[in-house]
């Protein structure tokens, strides 16, 4: 797939747009519990969260592609991001027998709810993009990622005209307790980058990396690209879900929407 070559004023926009975002994000992570009591940082946050999703949207448009690359930019190592080798229970029961009785259920707001097998995704219709990771923390790769077209399985599920938002369940936890969690909109949803990949650099995904699955939002953040996943809901709102803010992170304080 050919590289895209974006102009001087896309990247300009771009630019700005991720220093806005990593500006707000940088404040969650001097203490993300603490900032989440003071409603005056509650407040900022949402703010630009807010001007950030309306400026993407506006000036990038709905169908704007993240760039791609070509192989030989492809990063040596691809570092993995937030957990690297989940210890619950369930995981590494599924992971002994190399996934073969994991499933992905897709369920919540949908006509025709599944439940696929890792097998079944592999066999899918997939697109493969070369783009770049951007984490919060401040580091950057370039991989190869192939998968499903997650818009593709959401069309089969069948989406009720009340959903909203696609949730994302994972297997791991960070703190022993809550299970990671994140949620996009439906216009992220049914982008063609956004894909349920299962390959990272053309080999199945490396536990580090989110085996079997993850999700990969090129627009956005590192945070948003949940791993591990074992299954996915469409909703109306989030406000019976852990924290009620839409993701793991977004529950201690960072923004929902971190488009770059």
């Amino acid at each position: 797939m050919s590289p895209q070559s974006p102009s001087d004023a896309s990247l300009t926009r771009r630019t700005l747009l991720k220093r806005t975002l990593l500006g707000a994000a940088t404040l969650g992570l001097v203490g993300c519990d603490r900032l989440s009591e003071n409603d005056a940082v509650v407040r900022l946050l949402s703010s630009a969260e807010t001007l950030n999703l309306k400026a993407q949207r506006l000036l990038a448009g709905r169908e704007s592609l993240a760039p791609e690359y070509p192989a030989s930019m492809i990063s040596p190592v691809f570092r993995p991001n937030g957990t690297i080798d989940p210890q619950t229970a369930l995981y590494q029961g599924l992971a002994a027998n190399d996934f073969a009785d994991w499933r992905l259920s897709v369920g919540g707001r949908v006509r025709t709810p599944l439940q696929l097998s890792l097998e079944t995704l592999r066999s899918m219709p997939s697109r493969t993009q070369i783009t770049r990771h951007d984490c919060v923390e401040g580091w950057s790769a370039i991989g190869q990622w192939s998968g499903p077209v997650l818009g593709d399985i959401l069309e089969q599920a069948g989406v009720h005209p009340s959903a909203r938002y696609v949730v994302f369940h994972c297997m791991d936890q960070l703190d022993g307790e809550h299970d990671y969690y994140e949620s996009i909109d439906m216009v992220e949803a049914f982008h063609p980058q956004t894909l349920l990949a299962h390959s990272l650099n053309g080999e199945p995904l490396p536990v580090g990396n989110g085996a079997p699955l993850r999700l990969r939002v090129e627009r956005q953040l590192g945070y948003k690209m949940a791993k591990y996943l074992k299954g996915i809901t469409l909703v109306e709102h989030f406000d019976d879900i852990q924290g009620g803010k839409g993701g793991y992170w977004e529950d201690r304080g960072y923004t929902w929407y971190a488009g770059i």
